[in-house]
């Protein structure tokens, strides 16, 4: 399948000498929810820019469905819906008035029902004569989500989106994208709650010092980096670890109440068994036992502080 963004070395270097973007190449396919996740300086939000035509690039190239965001500037950007993360709308015009109008500014046609419905969806009906500047916050970034939605984008970029929102406007922004995904419409979000990413994306990238460090299907980046940790709560503390369970690599945490073991759960062999059967054989006993696989989270904060470590 012919993906809808096709990015190819793609850079950019800032007049002060940054070099936000360092060669980036990426496919985006057509109704996936894509994650990319970074630290603050990463590059997000430059690459983002670059895409949807609001940054110039310093070399490389952006297709979107197939047409140059360059050469066919407005081709390419008709088919995109911004959410930028900061909050940048009309503030003396009316709710209703300004998402209209942003649909206006792609030369579609007027259509009220379907303002109508985005407005409800996104509670802001009611507030539909409201004067954007009398909104609160949360509010306003309802409206930005309405104004990118107007045209009916089928790229629609979601900029850290539920930075600093309301409990409600996260869980209603997140059933909408649901929405718009089983419609076919292609989703690309930057966020800091990665637990977000987790749960709604079906690729992730991650994205340090400008450069795309990886892309990866979730399940499998999970699958692949992913770690299980056993924790043994000890019947009574010890001192020191035996030298004869110097194999495991084992840590001694909780006042040296617990052994921590992390494994592989994939391995052909975690351990696990003959762990506890050398544990039984030197007598130490213990209470219970945990485990924890290893969260999305962990997974980017070892990418990140690995790379960096390098």
């Amino acid at each position: 399948m012919q993906p809808i963004i096709s990015i190819r070395g793609l850079e950019k270097t800032y007049a002060s000498g940054h070099q936000a973007l360092k060669g980036v190449d990426l496919d985006i396919n057509r109704g996936e929810i894509f994650a990319l996740l970074g630290p603050n300086g990463a590059g997000k939000t430059t690459l983002i820019g670059a895409i949807c035509g609001l940054v110039t690039a310093t070399a490389g190239t952006v297709t979107v469905d197939g047409h140059d965001n360059v050469r066919a500037y407005r081709e390419a950007r008709a088919r995109i819906g911004l959410v930028p993360q900061e909050l940048n709308t009309d503030a003396f015009e009316p709710v209703g008035a300004t998402v209209r109008f942003s649909r206006g500014l792609f030369g579609r046609p007027p259509n009220p029902a379907l303002i109508e419905q985005l407005l409800r969806d996104l509670s802001l009906w009611d507030k539909r004569d409201a004067i954007i500047k009398e909104l609160s916050g949360g509010m306003k970034r309802r409206v930005m989500i309405a104004k990118a939605l107007a045209h009916e984008p089928e790229i629609l970029f979601l900029d850290e989106p539920t930075a600093g929102v309301d409990v409600e406007l996260r869980r209603d922004m997140w059933n909408m994208v649901r929405k718009l995904r089983e419609r076919g419409v292609t989703i690309i979000l930057t966020t800091h709650y990665i637990e977000e990413a987790e749960e709604m994306a079906d690729r992730i990238g991650v994205i340090d010092g400008g450069q795309l460090m990886l892309v990866e299907e979730k399940h499998a980046l999970m699958k692949k980096l992913g770690r299980k940790e056993l924790t043994i709560q000890l019947a009574e503390p010890l001192a020191t670890i035996p030298f004869e369970l110097a194999d495991w690599n084992l840590e001694l945490i909780a006042e040296n109440r617990e052994l921590r073991y992390v494994f592989d759960r994939h391995a052909e062999r975690t351990g696990v068994p003959s762990l506890l059967a050398k544990l039984r054989d030197l007598g130490i006993n213990f209470s219970d036992l945990n485990t924890h696989q290893s969260s999305l989270e962990e997974i980017f904060v070892g990418l990140v502080h690995g790379k960096r470590a390098a």
